[in-house]
């Protein structure tokens, strides 16, 4: 019987689980906790354009847009095209969506909402149905890819080799390499800096969305969702002025915020005027009040943060790498869905199809480990990651310019840090500084527009090429 590792235990990792569980697959997922991934603390919605007067067509328009033209046309085609298919495989799953809404970047409202926790009973969900499946789960991290001979053998687990005929990536992005994000501090990318170590490119570094609407509270930082603006909370200031359309795309809205805060303005989210806020977003509602605030009367302080990492380990169509025998999926991975900014919502249905996809794929490719010798075992040490976050947040957030990014360079030798993480971050220091443009969610100040000779993607293999 095959076996097949993924790693991660987030929506594209307990897909791709059940899809090839119900083929007769071994599967082992290993993860820390599904409650840990970045899936688990989705708030708004899945974007699926399935209802009636919308289109996978104007859908597909709508995702290019907010890419800023960057995106690979064949690959938004190929995930948007699968509304339907993902719909069905949840239904399938006993999922039931409570409403669906209207999110930033969106000419439809076509984002599918459960109590704004959308991502919480999503995961919930799919864990239940491939334990029941006999998937085997095993909680821990992984430390390292066995790669060999560019040769997937399987991975590192308490520094002992676990042999899979075909290993998933599905451990997230690496928004945790930054200050400030809502996101699981645990996504910082180190099987993406491994995969570049093991001879795998990286993609599109430099595209580091920014959430507007971050909240800075007792507990740390937690995320208002765009969900809330679209029900038509107002982005003010101290003094009452109202400085941006809250439906703009991501980056839009974030760098206005930005520019209030460099102006020595505080930023507040309105939301005083939606009368069941309670209700509509419980899960927001609650760490507010935990930290005494009513926003039925109060004003919420808010500011951007790292949210969600459109670049990754490369992969084609098919969600496979240039090793053999492993693949990657979801925010683990970049093909060019998502373009220079992803669209609000549809990073869980790229979750979805990914997961069904790469089942196929694996399908198809049958593949089997071969003998070999023994497989190099590194055993890095984590070092000091804060110094990592600092530095990225100051020298490549929300607006870059080439002196602050070759400051970043300079200083990122300084950094005791495993050595994993600080390619990756070099990575997204050294494709920032050489994409000379501002394009979505890279932003330069010195380059503030965008050039045709950049509509391209770029790829960091030890150094960045574009």
């Amino acid at each position: 019987m095959t076996g097949v590792g993924i790693i991660g235990g987030g929506v594209s990792g307990l897909t791709s689980a059940i899809s090839l569980a119900r083929r007769g697959y071994e599967v082992t997922v290993i993860s820390p906790s599904v409650r840990k991934s970045n899936s688990y603390l989705a708030q708004a919605g899945i974007a699926l354009s399935i209802l009636d007067g919308d289109s996978p067509y104007v859908h597909f328009i709508d995702t290019v847009k907010a890419g800023k033209y960057l995106n690979d046309e064949e690959v938004v085609w190929n995930v948007v095209s699968k509304s339907a298919e993902a719909y069905d495989f949840l239904a399938s799953l006993g999922l039931r969506f409570e409403t669906s809404e209207t999110e930033g970047g969106h000419s439809f409202h076509r984002v599918f909402t459960i109590k704004n926790e959308t991502g919480k009973h999503m995961t919930n969900v799919l864990s239940l149905h491939a334990r029941e499946l006999g998937v085997n789960f095993l909680r821990g991290l992984v430390e390292e890819l066995a790669v060999k001979h560019h040769r997937a053998y399987g991975v590192f687990l308490d520094g002992e080799l676990m042999r899979f005929d075909a290993t998933v990536i599905a451990a997230g992005g690496f928004s945790g390499l930054f200050e400030y994000t809502a996101g699981s501090p645990l996504n910082t990318g180190v099987l993406i800096g491994d995969a570049v170590m093991k001879g795998v490119p990286i993609r599109d570094l430099e595209f580091v969305q920014f959430h507007p609407t971050g909240y800075v509270g007792k507990k740390g930082v937690k995320l208002i969702s765009e969900a809330v603006r679209g029900a038509g909370a107002k982005l003010v200031t101290g003094e009452g002025e109202h400085f941006v359309n809250e439906l703009s795309t991501r980056d839009i809205v974030a760098r206005a915020i930005y520019r209030q805060m460099q102006g020595g303005k505080k930023v507040y989210l309105d939301a005083t005027g939606i009368d069941d806020f309670k209700k509509r977003f419980p899960q927001i509602y609650a760490f507010l009040r935990r930290d005494g605030m009513d926003p039925s009367r109060d004003l919420i302080p808010v500011q951007p943060i790292a949210h969600y990492t459109m670049g990754g380990i490369s992969v084609d169509l098919w969600y496979r790498t240039q090793v053999k025998n492993l693949y990657a999926v979801g925010e683990a991975a970049s093909n060019g869905f998502h373009g220079a900014n992803r669209l609000a919502s549809n990073s869980l249905l790229e979750c979805i199809v990914s997961g069904l996809e790469v089942a196929r794929t694996i399908v198809r490719e049958r593949p089997r480990t071969w003998k070999v010798g023994e497989v190099p075992y590194h055993g890095y040490e984590a070092g000091d990651i804060g110094s990592l976050r600092g530095l990225l947040w100051e020298y490549a957030g929300i607006v870059r310019n080439a002196a602050k990014l070759r400051e970043g360079l300079r200083k990122i030798g300084e950094v005791d840090v495993d050595p994993r993480l600080k390619l990756l971050a070099r990575g997204v220091l050294e494709c920032a500084l050489t994409r000379e443009e501002s394009r979505g969610a890279h932003y330069r100040e010195d380059f503030p527009v965008m050039r045709k000779a950049f509509e391209r993607p770029s790829f960091f293999d030890g150094r960045c090429r574009l």
